[in-house]
């Protein structure tokens, strides 16, 4: 790598706090900024519905988005989670189709976001924002993947471990505002059984849980009783952002 790259100006309006728009070179970021929207995103806002192509691709940079695929009947279930660490609307730079499922703001904060007709240019731009959203794209198909298989085959409290890790992972904070229902309804389960494996957590000193109010206590505890996804998809997610592209 030339020493004579620049890296993206500390002073950037916090654009490199989202972690892709971070890993662009300067010269990409100087395209790409002019055209990035400060935005409020607000708790339970809901950013793109399922079958509609979305109007903007959202960086998070201090909010949490759930993503979630809801049946016929209205039975729901969350299929991953973008923070910091990603981009809202992949769907728009893959020939701009409608997107599978709802994003719902899940932890309120800011973020940026680039119009549709924008975003569908990355794709003629052929550019380092291209490789970084398909280097992201993977990695969203890992958390996805990974969220099936830990549905399907780990318990209940250990998913609920995952869960609240991949949200502390993206925000600068122990302390998460998520009711026993939101959970269930992320996991797909009943809310007695959030309830259960909540107060499990609480008595092992984990967690301490009020009102919606969830503050994790021991961080590392809430990992051991973690499964393996958790660690397997963060292993994914920094691969995906731990190099600067170049030109």
């Amino acid at each position: 790598m030339s020493a004579l790259i620049k890296s993206i100006p500390a002073n950037s309006n916090k654009i490199q706090l989202n972690r892709l728009l971070a890993a662009l070179p300067y010269d990409e970021w100087e395209h790409w900024a002019p055209d990035l929207e400060p935005v409020d995103m607000s708790a339970n806002e809901v950013l793109c519905e399922p079958g509609v192509q979305p109007a903007y691709m959202f960086f998070p940079t201090t909010a949490v988005v759930s993503l979630s695929y809801t049946t016929e009947d209205g039975a729901s279930s969350e299929i991953a989670v973008v923070g910091n660490d990603g981009v809202v609307g992949i769907s728009l730079f893959m020939n701009g189709s409608n997107t599978p499922s709802q994003a719902m703001v899940q932890s309120a904060g800011q973020g940026y976001r680039l119009r549709a007709q924008l975003a569908k240019k990355v794709i003629n731009r052929a550019g380092p924002m291209l490789d970084i959203l398909l280097r992201y794209s993977q990695s969203m198909l890992d958390q996805v993947t990974k969220t099936a298989v830990c549905n399907r085959h780990h318990s209940i409290d250990q998913q609920l471990c995952r869960r609240l890790l991949l949200s502390l992972d993206r925000l600068d904070t122990n302390d998460l505002l998520m009711t026993h229902e939101m959970l269930a309804n992320a996991l797909g389960v009943r809310r007695e059984s959030v309830t259960e494996a909540a107060l499990k957590l609480q008595t092992a000193g984990v967690i301490k849980y009020s009102r919606g109010h969830i503050h994790v206590l021991d961080r590392s505890g809430l990992e051991k009783r973690s499964c393996e996804c958790y660690l397997a998809e963060k292993r994914e997610r920094n691969n995906c952002t731990k190099l600067k592209l170049v030109n």
